[in-house]
């Protein structure tokens, strides 16, 4: 089911399971961040989508036009979720679990972190072919870590549900796009 490095138009490596963002590292640490023009090539993004989210307060503004590691996490997690919910839900939920975007003293985990945690899930849960809500719910809480525990310990595991759900949505959504996409072909040879 994993095609994509989630978020991104990169394809999926066996790397990406561990840690994710490992793939999407260098690029940060060689340039001291991204351009604009270089996280819309990675995403897939048109840089108006981008800047609109910031515009709205969703992700942070950049420093000296360039795009941190937690900009491009936070902008990965609303690009994952974007074909499946509302983009206000997709804040409310990055709220959530996160509160202020520009405050980290309130966040449960780092935005990085949120989004290996969840391409670790994905992957975990595709292998297993696990695809029963209530067997999520277990495998989540299962996979986080002991420091999470209570509030931050129930937060997490909705977040992380919701997120689950949303991108086996929009994945199933590209492939009904995708087999659309050859039945207008074939009605449209037929026209010819």
């Amino acid at each position: 089911m994993i095609d994509k490095l989630p978020g991104t138009i990169i394809d999926f490596s066996e790397q990406a399971e561990d840690n994710a963002f490992s793939l999407i590292e260098p690029i940060l640490t060689v340039t001291g961040g991204i351009t604009l023009s270089q996280l819309s090539a990675l995403t897939g993004l048109q840089g108006s989508t981008i800047q609109n989210w910031i515009k709205r307060g969703w992700v942070t503004a950049t420093i000296d036009k360039k795009y941190t590691e937690r900009q491009v996490s936070r902008i990965l997690l609303i690009n994952i979720l974007r074909n499946s919910m509302k983009l206000e839900d997709i804040a409310n939920l990055m709220a959530y679990i996160n509160g202020r975007v520009d405050d980290l003293s309130d966040d449960i985990l780092h935005d990085r972190e949120l989004y290996n945690l969840f391409c670790r899930l994905i992957c975990l849960l595709d292998r297993k072919g696990i695809y029963d809500p209530c067997e999520i719910s277990v495998e989540i809480d299962r996979n986080l870590g002991a420091e999470y525990d209570g509030e931050a310990r129930k937060r997490l595991n909705k977040v992380l549900f919701i997120m689950t759900m949303g991108y086996r949505s929009s994945y199933l959504i590209r492939q009904i796009e995708t087999e659309f996409q050859t039945i207008k072909k074939t009605n449209k040879e037929k026209r010819l």
